[in-house]
């Protein structure tokens, strides 16, 4: 017996059906996405989480809770790939302009020759 549902799947627009069918057949979006996208139809045609999570290659139902819930806050948007922890990597200023400087820089073949 399944548990019930802390927050099922609202209705979902046209526009969002449209674009979801859209991304779960998309080859240039990342995985992650298509999955998402997947999995999110899949609820809404009316599979449990479990099932849902199974067609996706999950194991378990929650990670497809955590989608669901994500989804009906945030929409199309909450398919997108976030930070997924760790530092953010911040460069000053002086920084940018220094890498900026050694990409714009011209090689100098003649060191490259003489090994």
């Amino acid at each position: 017996m399944t548990r019930r549902k802390k927050a099922p799947l609202r209705s979902l627009s046209d526009e969002e059906q449209t674009q979801l069918k859209k991304l779960r057949r998309s080859q240039s979006q990342s995985s992650a996405s298509v999955m998402r996208a997947k999995a999110i139809l899949a609820v809404a045609e009316g599979s449990d989480y479990t099932s849902a999570a199974r067609q996706v290659g999950l194991r378990c139902g929650d990670t497809v809770s955590k989608w669901v819930n994500r989804f009906n806050i945030e929409g199309l948007a909450s398919l997108q790939h976030r930070h997924g922890g760790g530092a953010v990597v911040q460069y000053s200023e002086r920084e940018k302009q220094r890498i900026l400087d050694e990409f714009h820089r011209q090689p100098e073949r003649h060191k490259l020759m003489c090994l």
